[in-house]
């Protein structure tokens, strides 16, 4: 027997990650549980090595401390990282033949949250792996306790060198990035010395209370201080990143925001000039758009399921060079390893703009132009959200509607479409609706609102709900 038996907070094991709030849903304990737990699957599996990192927020040092002793205790060799954005401890574990990966990142979330990412034989780890960890903690089922070992190492300056080896910008830009304060700020710093062209770095110090604005760049109102200085530099393009550097956002020339699947459209036209017919991933809360224009340029568009760990999984079953959020997560198995980068995104995306003939904001202005909503977000018990959707598909089956079920409801009209899922990460159910005119925007609110009602849900507040309040 190992004497040891621990219960997560059921809420904190989620569909791709654990997540929780420090000191009510998240403990020291539950991450020496989680290294104990993920570190005996390891062994079982004849692995060895468990790689581990560390994102700025003020809990993460503890947690990791807790993590790597848990991990110890299961016999295995922990590499530590240290403190970094996650693609770098994802790099350090696909590059180092790790068996195993283990971030202790928070991501977007508010400050006193925080939570692990985890990566098995440089795949994803996530829903049945991630409530098998609950179930072994609670029975206890865990390798006879082991003096394992701990080695220190600093993939920084390899991984820098590597972002760098991709870059193919044929002309200088003035590029304004903002860290927001995130994990990748020491990383950044580095990198940008490197890169030819003129570049400033807002808030490049990590600070885990992020006391300039919260770190998730599919919000508006965390990216006018990048819009503003792009404007005042006069620079070709602004870049930012969420807390712990995986998910990515843009601003062009004129301090306008190009979204994930605007993004995404930039990417996949270059990409598909090296791999044509190929198929390019984006999740259901992407633009109509986006799908059409993979398709005029040559590509084969797959919608798919909402969540990082998902769409690595599907670009690994269907050979994908590249895949896309709408929250900014860019997947990239083009020259790359198929895991979610910002900054490896931001190069790619740097270098095609140093190619184009006209300017970011110029391929911008020539897309389609919808109306659309940014992503709402509606307060939903996590007890009740999946529930909700349940409700709302049988009743449009009923109706008769056009729906997609890949992920939530997303109902075709002739209008444009309406988006309605619960988020695998909050409390919340995520909304977002997309019309060809305003009178249809008008119209599709109106179907969405009569479907929250009748399952009880009041209408919303959609400025404060695009606000991500």
């Amino acid at each position: 027997m190992t004497g040891f038996k621990h219960h997560f907070e059921p809420t904190s094991l989620r569909e791709y990650d654990i997540r929780g709030i420090v000191g009510k849903t998240l403990h020291a304990e539950d991450a020496y549980a989680l290294g104990r737990v993920f570190a005996s699957m390891i062994r079982r599996d004849g692995g060895s090595v468990v790689t581990v990192g560390y994102d700025g927020r003020l809990s993460s040092p503890e947690l990791e401390e807790a993590l790597v002793r848990g991990a110890v205790d299961s016999g295995v060799t922990v590499r530590r990282v240290g403190r970094g954005p996650t693609p770098m401890l994802y790099y350090a574990a696909v590059t180092g033949e790790s068996d195993g990966a283990i971030m202790v990142t928070g991501s977007h979330n508010p400050p006193d949250h925080n939570g692990f990412k985890m990566m098995l034989k440089g795949k994803p780890f996530f829903g049945e792996r991630i409530r098998e960890v609950g179930r072994l903690a609670a029975a206890g089922d865990v390798v006879p306790k082991a003096e394992g070992k701990v080695e220190t190492i600093d993939p920084s300056e390899a991984y820098i060198e590597r972002l760098l080896k991709d870059y193919d910008g044929e002309r200088p830009l003035k590029v304004v990035w903002d860290n927001g304060n995130s994990a990748a700020g020491e990383v950044l710093t580095r990198l940008v010395k490197e890169l030819p062209g003129e570049h400033t770095v807002l808030y490049p110090e990590i600070d885990g209370t992020f006391p300039n604005h919260h770190p998730d760049p599919t919000v508006e109102g965390n990216l006018q201080d990048l819009i503003r200085t792009v404007r005042e530099k006069k620079a070709d393009i602004g870049v930012a990143f969420d807390g712990d550097a995986d998910r990515v956002g843009v601003v062009d020339g004129k301090g306008e925001i190009l979204w994930g699947d605007q993004i995404l459209v930039l990417l996949a036209r270059d990409v598909l000039k090296k791999h044509p017919g190929a198929t390019i991933i984006a999740d259901v809360k992407a633009s109509q758009v986006l799908f059409d224009e993979v398709g005029k340029a040559g590509g084969e568009p797959l919608m798919w399921r909402t969540g990082h760990s998902l769409i690595k999984s599907k670009m690994a079953e269907t050979s994908s060079p590249l895949a896309g959020e709408m929250s900014g997560h860019i997947f990239f198995a083009d020259k790359w390893y198929g895991f979610d980068d910002a900054l490896y995104g931001a190069i790619r995306v740097l270098g095609i703009v140093a190619r184009l003939p006209g300017t970011l904001a110029d391929m911008r202005e020539a897309l389609p132009q919808m109306v659309n909503t940014p992503e709402l977000r509606f307060p939903c018990d996590d007890t009740r959200k999946f529930d909700v959707i349940k409700e709302v598909a049988e009743r449009l089956k009923k109706e008769g509607a056009d729906v997609s079920s890949v992920d939530g409801v997303r109902v075709n009209t002739p209008d444009g479409w309406w988006l309605l899922r619960a988020s695998n990460t909050q409390a919340v159910l995520v909304g977002r609706i997309e019309a060809q005119s305003h009178e249809g925007l008008a119209r599709l609110k109106k179907a969405f609102v009569s479907q929250l009602e009748a399952s009880g849900l009041q209408a919303p507040d959609f400025d404060a709900a695009a606000a991500g309040h």
